[in-house]
């Protein structure tokens, strides 16, 4: 008797163990449809996009409302994922802390000037890129400066750990480097004489010296001292979330969406949309 019983005990456990292990496969898809990663996430119709909330053109904020080139791509992303704008929780990221939110889970993905580097690309995938900008140099209109070779001396404001921050460590070691958390902190150390240039990417400074407040006030030198493409960041062993978001790209190339997002944006400034190279797009690992 004790053994039929045990023997009922034991089978009731395994078939309880069974059951469990089979629910086991839905979790963290927020669906039960088998995805992971930031597919699985969409499927509940909802994403955290970090994005910068200091650039205009690319990505500011007025308000509770996000605009600019950066913003668009997120909505395309959103999109191709099936989640609504209004599924859509934007969130303010800075330079160093990309990396963290994504590892962290704060954000599902990251949309912020976000240059693709072997360095990044150790703790985060990266799908894209979407854009290819270049380091380039913001100063007053008067400006002497002439390029980065006439840096040695001078007081030059970057971003805590952003690309431009450290080449300027690294490649032009007489520069004097000031440091905010903030790209539009720079420009008003720029405004204000603190400071006599500001590194980013020239998109980046094209939007800033194309402001109302700054009209006339400064200009881009226009030699540009590096390749940065922007990628899009996930987490790092996401690698289908990765290859979709690059099958969503390649739709919005020729969709029109791309260029659409572009012309709403920066493209007001007069500069013609660039063409989404599809074929440089990341091998996600």
């Amino acid at each position: 008797m004790r053994i039929t019983r045990l023997a009922a005990t034991l089978g009731a456990l395994t078939m309880a163990l069974a059951v469990a292990a089979c629910g086991g496969d839905d979790e963290g898809t927020g669906s039960g449809s088998g995805a992971s990663g930031i597919e699985g996430k969409a499927s509940s119709g909802k994403l955290v996009i970090g994005v910068k909330a200091d650039q205009p053109g690319l990505g500011l904020q007025t308000g509770s409302t996000y605009a600019g080139f950066d913003i668009e791509i997120g909505k395309i992303i959103a999109k191709g994922l099936g989640v609504p704008e209004s599924g859509i929780e934007w969130k303010t990221t800075v330079s160093s802390n990309r990396e963290p939110y994504i590892q962290q889970g704060q954000v599902d993905v990251v949309v912020a000037t976000y240059t693709i580097n072997d360095e990044r690309k150790k703790v985060v995938n990266f799908a894209g890129p979407y854009y290819k900008a270049g380091q380039d140099l913001l100063v007053p209109t008067a400006s002497t400066i002439t390029g980065p070779e006439a840096l040695a001396g001078r007081r030059v404001c970057s971003v805590s750990g952003s690309t431009p921050a450290k080449r300027i460590q690294t490649d032009y070691k007489d520069a004097k480097l000031q440091q905010f958390d903030s790209y539009s902190k720079c420009v008003t150390a720029l405004a204000g004489g603190q400071v006599d240039a500001v590194t980013t990417d020239d998109i980046i400074l094209a939007g800033y010296a194309a402001q109302d407040q700054y009209a006339g006030k400064f200009k881009v030198v226009g030699k540009p001292f590096s390749e940065e493409p922007y990628g899009i960041g996930l987490k790092k062993d996401d690698t289908a979330g990765c290859n979709k978001i690059n099958d969503i790209l390649k739709a919005a190339a020729t969709d029109g969406s791309y260029k659409k997002a572009w012309d709403d944006t920066l493209g007001k400034s007069g500069t013609a949309a660039p063409e989404l190279d599809t074929a440089a797009l990341s091998n996600c690992s």
